[in-house]
């Protein structure tokens, strides 16, 4: 998945505070004798033990650079609080809410007990809900302590972007860490300091300025460059060809299909005008939401599984086979980049990618 590193400088909203129901061990950052400019207190870094009962506090804070949740009605958001959109949610289709959770860092409570802060970055957004909508705010809340729970349980020493949901049940996310939700008046605990985190540019909408930037940088499958001239290209020394020479033709989009393989998706491309020689020069690129074959002359496909299904029909068309291929392969889960296999078979015309 294509990701893009995005400065943050969070403004406080709120804080909530609870205790440890289980002791755990995770990574988590001592404050440094003066803040960094960019990554605050994640300067040093440090392994401890949370005993059972110990102050955990989370920051609830804002930010603009943080995505937004994607646009739905009223009655998707009301099911997505509520935690009545699971079907919905398996078919990618469910509202949700990103949230930028930091790395957990050592700090003391009022008695100079050691205690644990989180911070969790919500899009500015969303701010003016949480203040004016309780039910609003305690979803917030609920799916925060999902990504803190998180965060411990697999000991992350780094920013992450979570996309965050609420079980069906409720009262099941408050079991495994934490104990009963206190809110102090205080806005934060600690300083919000900047930092820096990578987030999934699918996750911008089109016109957000971070994707408009990211889409800027990417760099052309294939650039023209000026070759300087040699005298051989004199005009003296330009001999004419011999024979005739023929312009290539465009490049083909091959048609594919796909099939489950075992815990695998095995993928079929027809090239029938591939040759051992042409393979040396030819490439695929997998990435979980995206794959691109390029068999110089002949071949060039670059299909974007994240791209809206209009936009994917539009691109293969008029192949309406490889189209509605696509359309369910998007909707499979991501593919297996580091356990990808390609296979060309030349006599049969085929390229097989399993992933």
């Amino acid at each position: 998945m294509n990701t893009v590193r995005v400065s943050l400088s969070p403004t406080p909203g709120f804080c909530i505070k609870s205790t440890a129901l289980h002791s755990a061990t995770c990574n988590v950052t001592v404050p440094p004798p003066s803040p960094s400019i960019l990554d605050g207190p994640s300067i040093l870094p440090a392994t401890i033990t949370i005993p059972k009962g110990s102050k955990i506090f989370i920051n609830i804070a804002w930010d603009s650079n943080v995505p937004p949740p994607p646009s739905g009605s009223e009655d998707a958001i009301q099911k997505a609080m509520l935690g009545e959109d699971l079907d919905a949610d398996a078919a990618g289709d469910g509202w949700f809410v990103p949230v930028v959770v930091s790395e957990p860092r050592q700090d003391t409570d009022k008695a100079g007990k050691p205690s644990v802060v989180f911070d969790c970055i919500y899009n500015s957004s969303l701010k003016s809900r949480a203040l004016k909508d309780a039910e609003f705010k305690t979803f917030l809340i609920v799916s925060l302590i999902v990504a803190s729970q998180f965060a411990l349980t697999f000991h992350l020493a780094l920013s992450l972007l979570i996309r965050a949901r609420l079980p069906a049940d409720r009262s099941t996310v408050l079991r495994p860490t934490l104990r009963q939700i206190g809110t102090p008046n205080i806005p934060s605990k600690g300083k919000l300091y900047p930092r820096t985190a990578l987030i999934p540019i699918a996750l911008y909408p089109e016109e957000h300025p971070e994707r408009v930037a990211a889409n800027k940088e990417k760099k052309p499958l294939i650039e023209e460059v000026d070759v300087p001239s040699t005298r051989a290209d004199s005009p003296k020394n330009t001999q004419k060809p011999r024979g005739i020479l023929k312009k290539p033709g465009p490049l083909v989009t091959p048609p594919f299909s796909w099939s489950k393989s075992g815990d695998g998706l095995r993928i079929t491309f027809a090239v029938p005008k591939l040759t051992h020689e042409l393979i040396k020069t030819s490439s695929i690129d997998i990435e979980p939401h995206r794959l691109i074959i390029s068999v110089p002359s002949l071949y060039l496909l670059d299909l974007d599984l994240d791209a809206p299904d209009a936009q994917i029909l539009e691109k293969l068309a008029p192949d309406e086979v490889s189209a509605q291929q696509a359309l369910t392969l998007k909707r499979q889960r991501e593919l297996n980049v580091d356990g990808a296999q390609a296979e060309w078979r030349v006599a049969e015309g085929m390229l097989i990618v399993l992933a």
